[in-house]
């Protein structure tokens, strides 16, 4: 009989006199869940899939069921065994993805939890965060992609995207079944449907296929508050409604605020499933806890596709390595039962190792800035014309109006305790000297901090009766980031400094004032002009410069992994997508329907819902095959056939464009309809990602046994021999050989021709140069890498397999040469 009790817990604990402050623990015991569980506990059977099993797992059988709930039970023995009842709170049993629960008690009581036996390890919880339409028709979807699948009205159909987030807005526009054929049932997918408390109906539609929450820790925290955070499903943030909208929001839906329609919004696969799991809240994020809940319970409903536009806050407390802790445990367990997992990079970019995602069977997306941009000009009475962003109608064609300054148009002077340069209260201003002029308006922190909004100085300046406002950005702080937002006025944003000083000076010279500084007349006049209509750029892609960057990390004192991150660029800026009307994530769309928003957040649901229309066209894909055909498909080049470019900045902290390398944009930006058809992937499962944590140096391998109850008696020589479609060695000492797998997946046979380049000091070599690979087979090659010169920089280069069929696989190269 086998020894085993669980393998992670998270736990929180209700602070009593006698001990320490209750906390959230994350916690490993001996025993396998279900998805690994091989057999050896007398009375029950074998739950774990074959590794080469098609099928996914079902968690209803008796056997499953039986199984998980023996799990259940030694979690609450053992810590009925420890500890007084009353003293401790189980939050969550894990038991499917990894083998645990979630626990509320003390320190001292988590210090004796530490040294039961069978307990592998206790981790402090810690926090996660958000990352936070024309992309169809920018990634060729419409004519590409979606008539293979049928056409859109088909596109996705019965694949089903788990979003663990921050729940949704049912009814919206974008996820209804008012005028669409109906949805029927997804026989393999169980998950539940809960019904919103105060209208008693069900969060599910049909196109909503599954709608839970997860807050046990947050309520245990003390952080939860039910009437701003909703005991439910329901999104009251707009977080999750924008994400799940980009992946699989229904096709056609109009975009508009403010009388004008900014185009239609689509999901990438419009007829695919919504399952929601929130467990982000609007004030504080969320706990790793309610995370990995959720994602345990996505994968035991059944998911396809899983979509991450969350992040860690900070690394974890006692693990060390980046690809081992509760929540990547977690998602490695998903993988292993077949559900491609999309992650957002980070928002820490341009800077060099700022990714929050990490472990090789994940696909971390970086964000791109796509085609469209926003542009707007304030016209002056003396010629000169301020550029500037504002997505607002204009002025009066050919008529100018007389500007007004905040501060020369106040009650009286004691309302400046208020901040009124910020236009954010419009009882403190003198509406007769506002009403038919433009009001200028100075940007603050306060809008940095979100205690001020764009629109509220449109509602400001509107309820004073003004015909427009300039908001002016006197000193820009190095990464400040300005979006265009939408306005029912004209209005103008003026982001450059130097421009909004023009303005300044403009206005001083051509206001007069009295010898105590009152404004005797104001004279000075402009206009605005129409900034609704996007100018369309063949210069993009770019990758956007709050993307996170690589080069990856293996633990958090920063040494480098041999694992290129991220894997792939998507749009993630300035997207146009469905909004909470509880929405307060973004306060310039406070109560709207639609937001356009930036963040890899949004570049996430884009790979989320591209790979739905992959394992649509393919359904017994591995996650790692789906993941190969998007990134060797991808493309480093822009609309112009022009190297891709990197915002970054510069030494004196200005926004500039260099060309972009893998550690910005991975293989490259993703290509749908190539991705379809892929000629070749490189597949890899469990196996061979338990391989690479046995192969890479430092991780302490009880470490890899904790979290993955297999020891490592299986290596792949280096970490660099994981079958990824890219190869990254941080650490060349003179020649190192890496070997690839690459399987056929066309229907016909097929002979490649295989070439390579590298920068100059690194050489590159490839054997066969050519190879011939029958449909379904596989076919091994090899890439030597040789050190030429020590540079103290990466070299960059490509493997490039041509068919004779016409199919086309690149795989990016990063070498680091050292003398020793």
């Amino acid at each position: 009989m086998r020894l085993e009790f669980v393998c992670v817990f998270m736990v929180i604990l209700f602070g009593l006199a006698k001990f320490g402050k209750a906390e959230i623990y994350i916690v490993t015991v001996e025993g396998e869940p279900v998805i690994s569980y091989t057999g050896g506990v007398d009375g029950f059977e074998a739950t774990a899939l074959e590794s080469d099993d098609d099928h996914k797992l079902d968690s209803t059988s008796e056997v499953v069921v039986s199984y998980a709930r023996h799990l259940e039970k030694r979690h609450d023995m053992l810590l009925g065994l420890l500890f007084e009842s009353g003293t401790y709170k189980k939050l969550y049993s894990y038991r499917h993805l990894i083998n645990g629960f979630a626990v509320h008690l003390s320190p001292e009581q988590a210090e004796t939890l530490r040294h039961a036996p069978g307990v592998k390890s206790v981790e402090r919880d810690w926090k996660v965060k958000r990352l936070t339409t024309h992309t169809p028709q920018f990634l060729g979807l419409p004519t590409g992609v979606w008539p293979t699948g049928g056409g859109y009205e088909r596109a996705g159909e019965d694949i089903v995207i788990g979003f663990v987030d921050s729940g949704i807005y049912p009814h919206h526009p974008s996820f209804t079944t008012y005028n669409t054929e109906p949805y029927g049932p997804v026989s393999r997918y169980r998950g539940k449907c809960e019904v919103d408390p105060d209208t008693k109906r069900s969060f599910c539609n049909g196109k909503i296929i599954g709608a839970q929450h997860f807050a046990q820790a947050a309520i245990a925290a003390g952080v939860f508050n039910p009437s701003i955070d909703f005991d439910s499903p329901l999104d009251g943030d707009g977080h999750g409604s924008h994400t799940a909208s980009i992946a699989a929001g229904r096709t056609g839906i109009a975009v508009r605020m403010y009388g004008h329609e900014f185009g239609k919004a689509s999901g990438m696969a419009p007829r695919a499933r919504i399952a929601v799991y929130k467990a982000l809240y609007r004030l504080f994020g969320g706990f790793v806890a309610d995370v990995v809940a959720a994602i345990d319970q996505a994968v035991h409903d059944g998911v396809d596709i899983l979509n991450l536009s969350v992040g860690p806050d900070s690394p974890p407390s006692n693990t060390k390595t980046t690809f081992l802790n509760p929540f990547d445990a977690t998602l490695l367990g998903a993988v292993k039962a077949g559900v491609f997992v999309a992650q957002a990079a980070g928002n820490g970019g341009p800077f060099p190792k700022s990714l929050v995602s990490y472990s090789p069977w994940i696909a971390t997306v970086a964000a791109a800035i796509d085609d469209r941009r926003y542009k707007n000009h304030l016209i002056l009475e003396n010629g000169k014309i301020l550029a500037g962003i504002g997505l607002s109608p204009s002025t009066r064609l050919n008529q100018t109006y007389t500007l007004v300054a905040a501060n020369d148009v106040l009650l009286d002077s004691s309302v400046t305790k208020y901040s009124p340069t910020d236009c954010q209260r419009p009882e403190v201003f003198n509406r007769n000297l506002i009403k038919g002029n433009i009001l200028l308006c100075g940007y603050s922190y306060n809008f940095v901090d979100g205690s001020a909004s764009i629109k509220q100085v449109s509602e400001t300046a509107k309820s004073l009766g003004a015909v427009g406002f300039v908001l002016c950005v006197e000193n820009v702080s190095p990464g400040e980031k300005f979006d265009p937002v939408p306005v029912g006025i004209p209005g103008i944003l003026i982001t450059d400094a130097s421009k909004s000083k023009e303005l300044i000076d403009y206005y001083n010279i051509s206001t007069p004032r009295d010898w105590t500084g009152r404004v005797k007349t104001f004279t000075g006049k402009g206009k605005i002009e129409d900034g609704l209509m996007p100018i369309l750029h063949k210069s993009a892609p770019q990758v956007a410069v709050f993307s996170a960057r690589g080069p990856n990390i293996k633990d958090f004192s920063f040494q480098e992994a041999d694992l290129l991150k991220p894997d792939i660029l998507a749009p993630g800026s300035l997207i146009w997508a469905a909004w909470s009307l509880n929405g307060t994530d973004e306060p310039n769309f406070l109560g709207e329907g639609f937001a356009m928003i930036s963040g890899t957040s949004m570049a996430a649901p884009h790979i989320a819902g591209i790979a739905a229309l992959l394992k649509q066209k393919h359904p017994h894909w591995s996650p790692a095959a789906i993941k190969s055909a998007l990134m060797t498909t991808s493309t480093t080049l822009d609309r112009a056939g022009n190297p891709i470019l990197a915002q970054q900045y510069s030494e004196s902290k200005a926004m500039n464009l260099v060309r972009a390398t893998p550690f910005d944009y991975g293989s490259g930006h993703v290509n749908p309809r190539a991705a379809l058809d892929p000629g070749l992937v490189f597949d890899a499962g469990y196996e061979d990602y338990h391989g690479f944590l046995c192969s890479t140096p430092g991780i302490d391998v009880n470490e890899i046994k904790n979290y993955t109850n297999s020891p490592c008696n299986y290596s792949l020589g280096h970490p660099s021999n994981l079958n990824t479609p890219s190869i990254t060695i941080s650490h060349l000492v003179r020649t190192q050989i890496v070997t690839r797998t690459v399987t056929n997946v066309a229907h016909e046979e097929e002979t490649y021709m295989i070439t390579a380049r590298m920068q100059p000091a690194v050489a590159i070599d490839v054997n066969p140069p050519a190879m011939t690979i029958r449909a379904g087979s596989s076919r091994k090659f090899t890439v030597t890498l040789s050190v030429r010169s020590v540079t103290g920089t990466y070299s960059f280069g490509e493997v490039l397999m041509k068919g004779s069929r016409g199919h086309k696989v690149r795989i990016p190269v990063l070498a680091n040469g050292y003398s020793r």
